[in-house]
């Protein structure tokens, strides 16, 4: 439906760094048209040679938004394995009770990376949401040996602009690895009568000292109260409890489903 030129210049939007999604919207063609012709007509694309990340110039993954949410699930609770010649599998590990979480984890892969193929590895409780690809250490250069707990955490430059500019996102992908939202209770005695009261409150908990401080810098940043809570006198847990502090919570992030 559209002719060879139509599709060079497409192409070319891309290749100056912008991401399918921004150029789909400019050109109001589909995102899976430009895509696609990035494969059949892109050399670069084709031979699988570069990611954004590895271009003369490097730019920021495909759509922003969705990695800012898969980064979050990534420090939560993803892992990048080496498999041969080079490729690389991200696997991000969804329990079966969340279904909704599965599927989003699922869309922001294809975001991400929407010339890569992306399955699901079901398991006793959970689903791996897997996909395989040379460039996923360039996406998330914190990949390296060992647990995360025990190697440092820090986000490049890039990241942490698309953090910046997608803070939300990076929060809910956090919330829906490590964290949840509970309702608490507690009583109090009123009148001489003790009453019982309800309120809900957030939590993410994760040992890596690292990857909190990612947590509550980027609350900090949105105005969201937290509280640091130990375990054997260790930090284990953030908590977010304080009633306009989880209405933020609750208009951006929101249960797990």
């Amino acid at each position: 439906m559209y002719d060879i030129e139509t599709r060079k210049r497409a192409l070319a939007l891309v290749a100056q760094g912008r991401s399918v999604n921004s150029v789909a919207k400019q050109t109001g063609i589909s995102r899976a048209a430009i895509s696609s012709w990035r494969i059949r007509l892109d050399p670069l694309v084709r031979t699988g040679e570069p990611c954004p990340r590895c271009r003369a110039v490097p730019g920021a993954p495909e759509d922003p938004a969705a990695y800012a949410y898969l980064l979050g699930l990534y420090l939560g609770d993803g892992c990048i394995s080496e498999h041969r010649r080079g490729v690389h599998c991200l696997r991000i590990a969804c329990a079966d009770t969340w279904p909704g979480l599965i599927d989003a984890c699922e869309a922001a892969m294809r975001a991400v990376r929407p010339d890569n193929s992306v399955s699901r590895v079901q398991a006793q409780g959970c689903v791996s949401v897997t996909s395989t690809s040379k460039h996923w250490p360039c996406l998330f250069p914190q990949h390296g040996p060992g647990r995360k707990h025990e190697r440092r955490i820090l986000l490049e430059g890039w990241q942490q602009e698309i953090v910046d500019e997608h803070p939300w996102e990076f929060v809910r992908g956090l919330i829906h690895s490590d964290g949840c939202r509970i309702t608490n209770w507690a009583t109090r005695v009123v009148a001489g009568e003790k009453r019982r009261y309800e309120y809900p409150r957030y939590f993410f908990t994760n040992v890596s000292e690292d990857i909190r401080r990612l947590f509550t810098d980027t609350l900090d940043a949105l105005g969201v109260e937290w509280t640091g809570c130990a375990r054997n006198g260790h930090p284990y847990n953030v908590s977010v409890a304080r009633r306009a502090s989880v209405g933020l919570m609750d208009a951006h992030v929101g249960p797990k489903h």
